[in-house]
């Protein structure tokens, strides 16, 4: 099934259109999508383990992400993608946008979601990661260190790590 997202200029203003998942962006469009990192009441972060059938990164640790679909708000694909690739449920009280970055073609709203779950309730999405784990800052670092960490998670560790460590207080 195809996917499809609204496109924005660079000062984030709806171009009003649309445009397929996959199609290369023309020169001047934008996109949004959504990075979330999930904490639990330990403080520490969900990641998962690509599959190694992904194009992409394969076999690196990643936080949930995905596109902000045609219609839809932030918050809106924030919690969506959270429970298609791990199936926690979480509302828009559990969740506080930490910021908003460029990357490329994309503004990528990263967002923390509070969540007090069983650690072993996780139901990953198949096609997308093998594995699971709860990381505390110490650990993310480690694998930041040693490039396990997707560039997409690698990009945001750094701006994000003051929040991220205020958060697990």
């Amino acid at each position: 099934m195809d996917e499809y997202f609204d496109l924005v200029d660079r000062e984030r203003r709806s171009l009003n259109r649309i445009h397929r998942r996959g199609t290369p962006l023309e020169a001047g469009t934008y996109h949004n999508v959504v990075s979330v990192w999930t904490m639990n009441r330990d403080g520490r972060v969900l990641l998962t383990l690509r599959s190694a059938n992904r194009p992409l990164m394969p076999n690196l640790w990643e936080n949930t992400s995905g596109w902000v679909l045609t219609g839809e708000s932030s918050v809106e694909a924030a919690l969506r993608e959270l429970e298609e690739e791990t199936g926690i449920e979480a509302t828009p009280e559990q969740t506080t946008l930490l910021g908003t970055l460029l990357k490329m073609q994309s503004f990528v709203d990263v967002y923390l979601v509070r969540v007090d779950i069983d650690p072993k309730s996780i139901r990953l999405q198949k096609e997308e990661a093998i594995s699971y784990r709860w990381e505390d800052e110490a650990g993310l670092q480690v694998l930041h260190e040693e490039q396990l960490l997707a560039f997409p998670i690698a990009f945001e560790f750094e701006p994000f790590r003051t929040a991220l460590r205020q958060a697990a207080l």
